[in-house]
């Protein structure tokens, strides 16, 4: 291996890329006419895609783009719209490279190794197709995406630039997910209290009404980073990715599943804790069986940052969901969440199934995750079998993070340190979430690389929490000896999710992000390229694992605009039925991000769908919005206000409008 200072060069010198082969060549016509050649090499899982521009749009560039779970070179394909990763490259001067990364079982280095001999490939099929030349070579990913790509640009010279965005840090899987499973469970009759006192107008104590072990839950999730701004997702949020690691957990670590439920210093071992209280083993009897159909099936085509870890789904259900008929079922408040069906007697017996929901007295049976064998448990199970519904594992892990407490630059676990920093609670012999980045990305971010990088984070990421991207700033920081201006910005994006879709799952309170995300590509190869500086880092605090923002765009920096949003003049008012009420709103430009392009109300929140609005501009930096609304019925109202800016003040560019809104309550009796 041919390497400096730790850092792959030449890769394709090594033995196992010696045989590159091409299976398909030729034009295709999707959105946009391209060049499309697919290929691998030979003695490896290695598969790519290339799709390559006409020879008059080509600008010498290309951009990678690295899918958070790999296995699917062609998965970029069925994208639309904004979303729509080839067209945006093609357009923009650059042909779009996607690999496989080795393969859906690669791990360790073969997935920043593989990903960097494509690259270097793709190279080469440029220079015959264009005339010699070195293209420049920038590649992208988030979630796990994001760590792919800062190990891939640190391990390798194979890229010119690279833009991870919603990323993690290396202690972020399983904690992120196991402490938002336990508020999720501790806090799920109080949840909709706890989003209302933070929406506008609000109390803003989130902590109100809370008794102590509700407040203990709820203060441990907010240290640990989740955005508390975040609550309104509540139906939303879920389990995330966390069951993909579940079982893995019980294969690195089973005695800590039995620990939990006995050992002091783990909260089951409380008698009187809530883990004891929602304890679940509920034995009983199929009495009928519908778990095998033809149309179950397996998909591959995920590769958005919020569903790509869903390709690991042993089964489809979205055709047909196995379900069983049950003798008895658990009554009352019952948290069956993540549960287990234990299958305790027939051709089954020892074998468990993942629970989805109990509807009645029929259990539907979840996607299963890494279940390789899960249709041929689903075809022995039968009529008489003895059962158990067990949620004692999902409930052990929902505190592992307690006791996987890392070094000190870990603010966020401060909490669980005493005044001398030593843990508070009993720590396992090893710390799982390094072990699961490495085999994941194939290293562990270390801030050290050769090159330019913007990093695009969201601050009401609810999966890769905001604090860490600032965690991996002060690592690029400290490699770059105190001064990381001349190859590093983070821009945050205020009220955008972790999903990289077009559409949110929630219109009225998100933006999408993939405006930045575009803008921070373009910026990134004007900064390698023609060495233009890109617009400044964010300027932000951290606090007790919360990340908060300057109020004003000229203070904030980045390149998001800002909405100060204001009925009446206040934040939140009550009126009459039929009583005119007065919205404005000043949006302020960070200098040089651009122009305001669009301006669009919600007023009463019945759809998601936005009116146009008009605005006032001085000087392209600020600009006054004003519109005047009348509500016919009572209810509790959030107006909404969407602004949206561009770099060129171009409203036709769709992938890269950079949005931001503005919320107010109005309470109409």
């Amino acid at each position: 291996m041919v390497q400096e200072n730790n850092v792959t060069v030449n890769i394709l010198r090594e033995p196992e890329f010696q045989k590159p082969y091409i299976d398909i060549d030729e034009w295709r016509a999707g959105s946009v006419r391209y060049h499309y050649i697919h290929g691998g090499f030979k003695g490896t899982e290695v598969r790519f895609s290339l799709y390559f521009p006409e020879k008059e749009d080509y600008q010498g560039r290309f951009f990678h783009f690295v899918a958070p779970i790999q296995g699917n070179e062609d998965a970029s394909q069925q994208l639309k719209g904004i979303e729509d990763k080839i067209r945006f490259a093609i357009t923009n001067g650059a042909y779009f490279v996607e690999s496989n990364m080795g393969g859906s079982d690669a791990t360790g280095d073969t997935l920043y190794r593989s990903s960097a001999a494509v690259a270097e490939y793709s190279r080469v099929i440029a220079a015959n197709l264009y005339d010699h030349h070195r293209p420049y070579g920038y590649i992208y990913g988030g979630s796990g995406g994001g760590f792919k790509t800062m190990s891939c640009f640190e391990s390798t010279k194979a890229w010119d630039g690279a833009v991870p965005y919603v990323i993690g840090s290396q202690m972020a899987i399983p904690s992120v997910f196991t402490v938002r499973a336990h508020a999720l469970r501790v806090l799920r009759n109080k949840l909709s209290m706890i989003a209302d006192a933070i929406e506008p107008g609000g109390s803003g104590n989130i902590y109100a009404g809370l008794n102590k072990e509700e407040r203990e839950a709820l203060e441990e999730v907010t240290k640990m980073g989740f955005p508390k701004r975040a609550w309104f997702l509540r139906e939303n949020v879920g389990l995330g990715a966390l069951p993909i690691f579940v079982p893995m957990m019980e294969q690195i670590d089973p005695q800590y599943f039995e620990d939990f439920w006995t050992k002091p210093g783990y909260l089951g071992a409380d008698s009187n804790g809530s883990a004891v209280r929602d304890r679940i083993q509920h034995k009983t009897v199929i009495t009928e069986a519908h778990l095998i159909n033809d149309e179950i099936g397996k998909s591959e085509e995920k590769t958005g940052v919020d569903d790509a870890w869903k390709r690991l789904q042993a089964i489809d259900i979205t055709k047909f969901q196995p379900w069983m008929k049950l003798e008895t079922v658990p009554v009352g408040d019952v948290y069956l969440t993540g549960a287990n069906i234990m299958i305790l007697s027939g051709d089954a017996a020892g074998a468990k199934l993942p629970l989805d929901k109990l509807e009645g007295d029929k259990a539907f049976v979840g996607v299963g995750f890494k279940m390789e064998n899960m249709i041929e448990i689903l075809e022995k199970v039968k009529p008489g079998d003895e059962i158990m519904l067990d949620n004692s594992n999902f409930i052990a892990i929902q505190t592992y993070h307690r006791h996987q407490v890392p070094s000190s630059d870990y603010a966020v676990w401060d909490q669980f340190r005493n005044e001398a920093g030593e843990p508070l609670y009993p720590q396992r012999p090893f710390l799982l979430g390094p072990m699961i980045t490495r085999g994941g990305a194939g290293s562990l971010q270390s801030g050290r690389f050769d090159g330019k990088m913007i990093v695009v984070a969201t601050l009401l990421d609810h999966d890769a929490y905001p604090w860490q991207p600032d965690w991996y700033r002060k690592k690029v920081k400290e490699n770059f000896g105190g001064e990381e201006t001349e190859n590093f910005r983070l821009w945050y994006i205020d009220h955008a999710p972790h999903g990289d879709f077009e559409k949110t799952d929630d219109e009225l309170h998100l933006v999408g992000y993939l405006g930045a995300l575009h803008q921070a590509l373009l910026d990134l190869n004007d900064w390698v390229e023609r060495d233009v500086a890109p617009l400044e880092s964010t300027k932000y605090e951290v606090e007790d694992g919360q990340i908060s923002l300057p109020v004003s765009a000229n203070e904030r920096k980045g390149i998001q605009p800002t909405v100060n949003l204001k009925v009446n003049g206040e934040e939140r008012i009550v009126v009459d039925t039929g009583e005119q009420v007065q919205f404005t709103a000043e949006v302020e430009v960070p200098i040089n991000a651009g122009q305001l392009t669009k301006v669009e109300w919600n007023f009463e929140g019945e759809t998601e769908v936005f009116s146009q609005g008009e605005f006032t501009t001085i000087d392209n930096r600020v600009a006054f919005v004003k519109a005047e609304h009348i509500f016919t019925h009572t209810g509790t109202f959030f107006p909404v206000l969407r602004a949206q800016l561009n770099r060129k003040g171009d409203v036709n560019d769709s992938f890269t409008q950079v949005q931001n809104i503005g919320r107010v309550r109005v309470v109409v009796k």
